[in-house]
């Protein structure tokens, strides 16, 4: 059966990761074809090193790298007072099988190209 598999990963299971080894459990599951979807998304930080990572493995024959999309940040009170911004929902998938249609503040349009 052809498909996409997609890994719905919760704000709890991702506050127990160190940082590293979710950037690590990200791009791993990406190189496998699969789509990620984090429910409380990442740091600018985490994304940053996520994309400074995907850019040392990339092999144009088997990994072109990743697209990666988030719901716009909202600042809250108690981020203002404690400094900690953290993006929302974030998708992240194989760039050669997601593609980003239309992104707003709270909606993300994408195409999973399905096969080779």
């Amino acid at each position: 059966m052809e498909g996409v598999q997609l890994s719905l990963i919760s704000k709890e299971k991702l506050e127990k990761m160190a940082s590293m080894e979710k950037l690590r459990m990200i791009l791993d599951s990406v190189k496998e074809g699969k789509i990620v979807v984090l429910e409380s998304g990442l740091t600018p930080e985490e994304e940053a090193k996520l994309i400074e990572m995907t850019m040392l493995e990339i092999d144009h024959e088997n990994f072109v790298g990743i697209e990666v999309e988030s719901y716009p940040y909202k600042e809250s009170f108690l981020s203002k007072i404690f400094g900690k911004k953290k993006g929302r929902l974030t998708v992240i998938g194989p760039a050669n099988r997601l593609k980003t249609l239309e992104k707003k503040e709270d909606l993300i349009t994408a195409l999973v190209k399905i096969g080779d």
